[in-house]
């Protein structure tokens, strides 16, 4: 397809991104940067990827728009690998094959090998800070490695022209820590694959609730960074006060932590991990939608769940803050109140019409969210970067 003239550059680039995940896995970045690839090709653009090789990718060879490296297995997360530096074979690559501007999503040792293969030839690099994982190694109260993990993770950011954030939350949190050049890109959903008419009665049926009955769901990783605990005091209390009404606890997604919830909370309902029509199906069949995590760069299931018109109830930060009024199309709380979190669910069950306005204006905001934007957003970034990228003697590009 032929650009149109409009004035401005138009010019097809030839965007790298490197990632250590990409769909067909099943989390919040794979799900970003397929919509994010898919888009910019969609705009005309030549795209390369960048990752490891997968359990499913035995029998792929690499291509011009598909570079498969060598990984690890990924502790906590069966089946995906973490990528081995490449430095060598990136550099071959790009000398044959010289990209415009690359995106790195990840920063492990291939986001690293990516950074200084790119500034070895001048290219120009954006990166991406997709996953709080110093906020994950408190969680699990490995304190002094949070404080490396965020000591490297700004080392590698501001040696990118710009990182790109999710949302104005983490941007100030970022901004706190010493972090440079921060540019934000949020995130759209798809609403029409996520939408309330996907309800099924059969379904809710299959958890045992009527028409009038409450199906609180939650959609995510089940992991200790998740905050998992509040999941059952907030439905413990939604029990306690509405002992007359039939509420039950639906849980999709899997993780480390899913035998644990299971002794936990006998009577909630696993699904494990669901995609597409399933995966909107279990969604809209839903009433209320409770998020207790705390380590979100940004939580896509959040605008999923608003889309779906389900009362979301979260903390006031990342994709929350910046989508949800309260209760007005959900409810907040303070992050780290978890009393005020539970009131907040409670609230929403007060009055049956309160839920159904909040329900309501859930997904009249979220069908406005969605991704052309974004990705539009995302080109007119990777484009201004290509000017910028200064070369920095190897020195510089060791941590």
């Amino acid at each position: 397809m032929a650009p149109v003239d409009t004035g401005v550059m138009t010019t097809a680039l030839h965007i790298t991104l490197i990632t250590e995940t990409f769909p067909p896995e099943i989390n919040g970045v794979a799900n970003t940067l397929g919509r994010l690839c898919d888009g910019l090709r969609a705009r005309g653009h030549q795209v390369e990827l960048v990752r490891p090789r997968q359990g499913c990718d035995q029998q792929m060879g690499s291509d011009d728009e598909l570079l498969l490296c060598r990984g690890w297995p990924l502790p906590g997360y069966p089946g995906l690998q973490w990528g081995q530096s490449s430095m060598h074979k990136l550099l071959r690559r790009w000398k044959r094959h010289r990209p415009d501007v690359l995106y790195i999503a990840t920063e492990g040792p291939l986001g690293l090998s990516a950074l200084r293969a790119a500034r070895r030839l001048g290219i120009s690099v954006v990166s991406g800070f997709h996953t709080n994982f110093q906020q994950y190694s408190s969680q699990y109260g490995l304190g002094l490695l949070a404080r490396l993990l965020t000591h490297y993770l700004r080392w590698f950011h501001n040696r990118s022209t710009l990182t790109l954030v999710p949302s104005v939350s983490q941007r100030l949190e970022l901004e706190r820590r010493h972090f440079e050049r921060l540019a934000l890109l949020s995130r759209g959903v798809d609403s029409q694959l996520f939408h309330p008419r996907k309800r099924l009665k059969a379904l809710r049926e299959q958890w045992g609730l009527a028409d009038d009955d409450i199906a609180v769901i939650h959609v995510g990783r089940l992991a200790q960074e998740k905050n998992l605990g509040l999941l059952k005091r907030c439905f413990d209390t939604l029990k306690a006060t509405y002992p007359q009404r039939i509420i039950k606890l639906i849980v999709i997604g899997d993780g480390p932590q899913r035998m644990f919830l299971e002794k936990e909370l006998p009577d909630a309902i696993f699904c494990g991990s669901q995609r597409g029509e399933a995966l909107a199906s279990h969604y809209a069949s839903g009433d209320m939608f409770v998020f207790p995590s705390l380590t979100e760069t940004f939580g896509n299931v959040v605008l999923e769940a608003l889309a779906s018109g389900l009362g979301v109830v979260a903390y006031d930060q990342a994709a929350a803050a910046q989508h949800i009024r309260h209760g007005y199309n959900g409810v907040l709380a303070m992050p780290g109140d978890e009393a005020a979190f539970c009131d907040a669910a409670v609230w929403l069950l007060e009055e049956d019409e309160t839920l159904r306005c909040v329900r309501l204006n859930a997904r009249q905001h979220a069908s406005r969210q969605g991704w052309a934007a974004i990705i539009e957003q995302f080109e007119g970034q990777l484009r201004g970067a290509c000017s910028q990228e200064q070369v920095l003697p190897d020195a510089a590009l060791l941590p």
